[in-house]
């Protein structure tokens, strides 16, 4: 078994001193199941994680795709499925996870990210609660973006956007992309913005009607905007592009402080939401179907001891896979 290991005491944020693969038995906790993990994805929060996020320590990663190969009594008819798996592992008491918002657990452990060895690994543990299957139908490289692409889905709960509404996504990264093809399966007019070229040409080639974020667009001209950029600027740009009475959807993980200018929002009575994480049974459905399309954003899959020139592809490619 081995694993890619961050030691926060001794790393310097945004390099990769102190992260190593180490040769060691990966834990399987009490009443969890061990998963052989196949491939995992390399997405912006861990590129964050790299610069400090969360002060995070051990095994990172949280997006996969692997086969169960142990499971506690009660859950043995999960050995050999192919499975993905949600990220959040609350208590089962409380409010929230009595709620089914597990994400919200305040004793929460979060694979790869809070208090939990992730998905950069051999194998990883999680409850059986926390699977689903793979259909056949969706390979290995498509499963992996199940995670991502239920956060996009999440945006659809949170926010009515009906099919005439107007959309501005801000952003041209893997998120954007795929944050772009979820909400387009509504009927809304959605423009994606974005500063490089090769990847605004992705999205229209995927369909998005894209333009480069310095283009002259009117202000509050949507009805909906998503920041998906990662940066302050980008929210800003959404801040700025949303109509009076509009909303603006945060879906990116920024390490650091974010200045920005409230009072538009204050004046103009603008609705600010936060999305993470987001239903795996939507993101299953829309990749199986079809409406989302993950090959254009596939930039390369390296094994593990290759790590340091995966997450240097990371930072400028789309969607970078390690594979254990």
């Amino acid at each position: 078994m081995k694993s890619l290991v961050i030691d926060a005491d001794r790393h310097t944020p945004d390099t990769l001193d102190a992260v190593y693969v180490e040769q060691h038995d990966i834990e399987t906790r009490a009443g969890e199941c061990r998963v052989a993990v196949t491939l995992a994805g390399i997405c912006g929060t861990d590129l964050q994680i790299l610069q400090g996020y969360a002060g995070f320590s051990g095994v990172p990663g949280h997006e996969f795709v692997g086969v169960v190969e142990t499971a506690p009594d009660g859950d043995r008819h999960w050995i050999g499925k192919r499975v993905v798996g949600e990220i959040n592992i609350g208590c089962g008491t409380c409010d929230w996870c009595r709620a089914d918002t597990a994400n919200h657990c305040p004793t929460r452990t979060v694979l790869g990210i809070v208090g939990r060895a992730g998905a950069f690994a051999s194998h990883l543990s999680l409850p059986a609660g926390n699977f689903h299957i793979v259909p056949d139908t969706l390979d290995d490289e498509a499963a992996v973006l199940v995670e991502p692409t239920a956060a996009a889905c999440e945006i659809l709960t949170q926010v009515d956007i009906g099919p005439r509404a107007r959309v501005g996504v801000v952003g041209d990264g893997r998120m954007a992309l795929l944050v772009g093809q979820v909400l387009r399966t509504t009927g809304a007019d959605v423009t994606l913005f974005g500063k490089h070229d090769w990847k605004l040409q992705v999205a229209r080639d995927l369909g998005l009607d894209a333009k480069r974020s310095a283009d002259d667009v009117p202000t509050s001209t949507f009805d909906v905007t998503v920041d998906v950029t990662g940066r302050p600027a980008g929210l800003s740009r959404a801040m700025e592009l949303v109509r009076p009475r509009g909303t603006v959807v945060m879906k990116s993980t920024f390490h650091g402080e974010t200045p920005i200018t409230l009072w538009p929002a204050i004046v103009d009575e603008v609705t600010l939401v936060g999305s993470r994480c987001g239903p795996f049974a939507d993101a299953i459905a829309l990749l199986t179907g079809g409406q989302v399309h993950i090959g254009p954003l596939l930039a390369g899959t390296y094994p593990l001891e290759e790590f340091g020139t995966a997450f240097n592809a990371a930072r400028s490619e789309l969607k970078v896979l390690l594979q254990p």
